[in-house]
This record gives structure tokens, C-alpha cells and sequence, in this order.
């Protein structure tokens, strides 16, 4: 009997493990297909292939295409081959270690700079394709909502700070981050010729401009 139980549980292990393997190979084909073709021209079937599983699989492991959208948005998000939830990216340790509300303003500028033109196209098609399609429509929603808590985690952050103005609250200074680090936002800057760097630069100062309590000026030196 121990023996037994013992090729059942190395079995298991086996399985569990192969699962995953399957799992992240996924992840990775899609990512790698969504990020460079785009959600409409991607198919299951594609990211199928490309992981070398059959579409069931696709399905099993992670989800339909509105699924796989949102875990490559989270990877890029990330900068890893694997979702990676929000308190756990670099960034985001980064602006939470930081000190004063400026410089952690600054971090999480920088950092939008970066993901955001690079998630923009996918996000934008998945809401696009919820006009139509009630899971597409449902996930949008998810992240869009996800973000929004995000950004109120935020404000109390900035807030612990005791830099922030003090006549907003943490919801309306979450809402002001949140509707300019959009993807909307940023492509309609794009479009004017707006460059990630100076997209980045714009939100430092804008947040910190709207934001943040005005420093008192320095007496003048008296000569």
C-alpha cells in the first residue's frame, strides 16, 4: 500500500507539472502574438500552434481569447512570462519604497511610460470588441475596474506622504490618475506625435501640479 501511494503522488506531481509547462507556453505564444499582431488579426488556433497544443487546451489552461488578452496585458505589465498581480511588479515596489509624494509620483510616471504604449493597441481592441461581444465586453470591464482599485491603493500611498492636497480625496485623486494614465489617453496624445518619453515627463508634472500641496517658497536671502 505505501508504494502505491507513494506512484500516485509522484504521478500527480508529474501531471501538475506538466500542466504548468503547458500552461506557460501558452502564455508566452500568446503574449508573443497579441503584442505583435494584435487581438483581431490573433486567433486561438494561432496561439494554439504556436504552444503546440491543441485549442481545447488553449482553453483549459487558460481561458478563450478575451482571457488570453488580458493575462499578456498583465505579463507586460510585469515584465515577466507570467502574469504577474500588481503589488508584485517591480515598479509598483518601487513607488511604494519610495520616499515623498514626488519622487513616487515620478517612479510611477516612468513606469507608465513605458507599459502603456506598449498595451495600448491590445486594450483598445478589447473594448472594442466588447461592442459586441458580452465576454470581450466583461473582461474589459474587469481590468478597467481593476485598475481603478489600483489607483486608490495609490492615493493612500500618496497620502501617508501628507503631501497630497487636502481638499481631494483619495477617490477623486485615484479617478485623476486613472483617467490619464489610460490607454485612450496616451493615443491621443500618440497621435499628435507624442513620443513614450515626453508622455511619461507630461504625467510627472501634471500629477504632481494637480496633486500635491504647493511647497512653500523660501524667504529671500536678505543683502
Amino acid at each position: 500500500m505505501p508504494d502505491t501511494v507513494k506512484t500516485r503522488a509522484y504521478r500527480s506531481t508529474v501531471r501538475a507539472e506538466r500542466a504548468e509547462q503547458t500552461r506557460h507556453a501558452v502564455l508566452v505564444a500568446a503574449r508573443d502574438l497579441l503584442v505583435e499582431r494584435g487581438y483581431d488579426a490573433t486567433t486561438v488556433a494561432m496561439v494554439a500552434e504556436a504552444a503546440g497544443v491543441s485549442v481545447d487546451t488553449v482553453y483549459v489552461s487558460v481561458g478563450r481569447k478575451p482571457q488570453l488578452a488580458v493575462a499578456a496585458v498583465d505579463m507586460v505589465l510585469g515584465s515577466s512570462d507570467e502574469p504577474v498581480p500588481a503589488e508584485q511588479r517591480g515598479y509598483v515596489q518601487a513607488v511604494r519604497a519610495a520616499d515623498g509624494a514626488r519622487r513616487k509620483l515620478e517612479l510611477y510616471a516612468a513606469a507608465v511610460g513605458d507599459v502603456v504604449p506598449r498595451t495600448a493597441a491590445l486594450l483598445g481592441a478589447l473594448r472594442r470588441a466588447g461592442e459586441a461581444d458580452e465576454e470581450c465586453a466583461r473582461a474589459w470591464v474587469a481590468v478597467s475596474e481593476r485598475r481603478s482599485a489600483n489607483m486608490l491603493l495609490l492615493a493612500a500611498d500618496l497620502r501617508g506622504t501628507g503631501e497630497l492636497r487636502a481638499d481631494l480625496t483619495d477617490r477623486e485623486v485615484a479617478d485623476l490618475v486613472w483617467s490619464t494614465n489610460a490607454h485612450e489617453y496616451w493615443l491621443l496624445l500618440h497621435s499628435r506625435g507624442w513620443t513614450p518619453e515626453r508622455y511619461a515627463a507630461l504625467l510627472a508634472d501634471l500629477w504632481c501640479r494637480l496633486l500635491l500641496e504647493e511647497q512653500p517658497q523660501a524667504d529671500p536671502v536678505n543683502r
